[in-house]
């Protein structure tokens, strides 16, 4: 729990950025199951989309054409560094509001994002040499 976060973080996560149709998002996070995604404009982080963000609009509006992720993306973001311990991630995640945490630079440059799975992952394979259900998963 004593590593830094850029350990384990993933550096290439799925992302986009804020002129992005909502409409036009929203079929291709259900397509393949994505739930949150950084919100990236010129390197740094503005913002999250959720898919309860989305699920908000649609139920509240009666029209989402011409939404923009930055028309609904939430920008009070939990975030946390690179060299930021893994205990620290863990932490924030014992709260259980959130799934992923960005990693950004002291000036928000986007770096990455960690889950609660990366930090499992981790313990896991520490103690275990090979996992015996799910062998794809936990494989380094």
């Amino acid at each position: 729990m004593n590593l830094e976060v850029n350990t384990i973080m993933n550096p290439s996560p799925v992302v986009t950025n804020s002129s992005r149709n909502l409409k036009d998002l929203s079929y291709e996070m259900l397509a393949s199951g994505l739930q949150q995604l950084p919100v990236i404009d010129d390197g740094k982080l503005v913002g999250i989309l959720t898919t309860y963000d989305m699920w908000k609009q649609y139920e509240n509006r009666t029209s989402v054409e011409g939404l923009t992720v930055g028309d609904v993306m939430n920008t009070h973001i939990v975030k946390i560094g690179p060299k930021d311990k893994i205990g620290t991630a863990a932490e924030l995640f014992a709260d259980g509001r959130f799934k992923t945490i960005p990693v950004v630079t002291e000036s928000n440059e986007f770096k990455g994002t960690i889950t609660a799975f990366d930090i499992i992952k981790k313990v896991f394979n520490s103690e275990y040499t090979s996992a015996i259900l799910y062998k794809d998963k936990f494989a380094e």
